[in-house]
């Protein structure tokens, strides 16, 4: 059955709406990060202990540059899809997600809030998975491209909890989750 959906033509050429897609996740999630203060200038992270396996901060900003590209391609192959209620659920899990990532840097970088920012990315640990799934059906190269974002968010997830067991005191608003 999901043969039948990658053959049928989109609705309307993918590209159209990535000329759209792509730029506005760039160039939102670049916003955020910056008016969040995230990364390596940030000066309640700057002393805080890195996990060993952390990337090097130059890192972020080119990943998160091509993990939006890539969301942005799969939204826009999503998007050109014919209406229906498997379109839907992946429009709705598309936007729920990145609703917690639009969140997670002011949450964990702009309030120090470690434990907070540890739910945000479990929660999108689950919804990058759900959408997957339930892209897949609708265009196998849409769910293909959120594997890496997947990827880096499991990489993410465990750094969130690093962070925080690795700085007991660290965080704001301790929920008593990563220790910190």
């Amino acid at each position: 059955m999901a043969d039948e959906f990658d053959r049928r033509a989109p609705a309307r050429p993918w590209w159209k709406f990535a000329f759209v897609t792509v730029p506005v996740l760039v160039v939102a999630g670049s916003a955020i990060g910056y008016l969040s203060n995230s990364g390596f200038s940030n000066g309640w992270y700057i002393p805080l202990e890195k996990p060993s396996f952390q990337p090097p901060g130059w890192a972020f900003g080119v990943v998160w540059t091509i993990l939006y590209t890539f969301m942005g391609i799969s939204l826009a192959l999503i998007l050109s899809r014919p209406p229906s209620a498997q379109r839907r659920l992946a429009l709705g899990l598309f936007a729920g997600q990145l609703l917690l990532n639009w969140a997670w840097s002011p949450t964990f970088f702009g309030l120090g809030y470690i434990d907070g920012g540890f739910l945000l990315i479990l929660g999108m640990d689950v919804l990058v998975t759900a959408l997957i799934i339930a892209a897949w059906p609708l265009s196998r190269v849409a769910a293909l491209l959120l594997l890496p974002y997947l990827a880096w968010l499991c990489l993410a997830t465990t750094l969130n909890y690093e962070t925080g067991r690795l700085n007991p005191g660290a965080d704001r608003a301790p929920l008593g989750i990563t220790g910190g």
